[in-house]
């Protein structure tokens, strides 16, 4: 399995593919769901903190969970915006 791997040249998507799936789409829910208790979770222990730095750090923590939650909805909205002129034909 390993060598497989080591012969397989890098295949990394440039870009997201054009139809998303169920599983797919749970599965985006499921993260979403992740970082957004993430977020809320560094936020309050942001706000607990004493020490100044470990709450700048809990803060920048959160706060990327925030921008990961963003992308995601953002990224979810675009494909919504494609599919729906095909819905309206129907």
């Amino acid at each position: 399995m390993q060598q497989q791997s080591m012969n397989m040249p890098n295949m990394n998507m440039q870009q997201p593919p054009g139809v998303i799936s169920t599983k797919d789409s749970l599965y985006l829910t499921d993260m979403m769901s992740w970082n957004l208790l993430s977020a809320k979770k560094a936020h309050f222990f942001a706000q607990q903190c004493q020490d100044p730095e470990i709450k700048a750090e809990a803060e920048k923590c959160g706060q990327m969970h925030q921008r990961h939650y963003q992308q995601l909805l953002q990224h979810l909205g675009q494909h919504a915006n494609q599919q729906q002129p095909l819905n309206n034909m129907q």
